[in-house]
């Protein structure tokens, strides 16, 4: 994807600052915070096992110095999406 995003691996990121990725993925995503039983810490709990198993993705933006959780499917939808922008622009 031209090399303006990087992967971010989430072991480098401090615990609060990928808990706070984590719960505007939950928010964003529109996540029941009643699922779990324990409220928004449940899901960032489990959203840290998914990363674990490389479920999810840290990327970051170079151009818009913006980072995001994705799913893969987000992450390929995304690269597909930019793809096309950059071939059409």
């Amino acid at each position: 994807m031209s090399g303006r995003f990087v992967e971010v691996p989430h072991r480098m990121l401090p615990p609060e600052t990928l808990d706070a990725l984590l719960e505007t993925f939950v928010t964003r995503q529109g996540y029941d915070t009643t699922d779990t039983g324990e409220g928004m810490r449940g899901w960032v709990v489990e959203l840290r096992r998914q990363l674990e198993r490389g479920e999810l993705i840290i990327a970051h933006d170079l151009q818009t110095e913006s980072t995001e959780v994705m799913t893969l499917a987000q992450w390929r939808s995304f690269g597909r999406d930019l793809a096309d922008d950059e071939e059409e622009g």
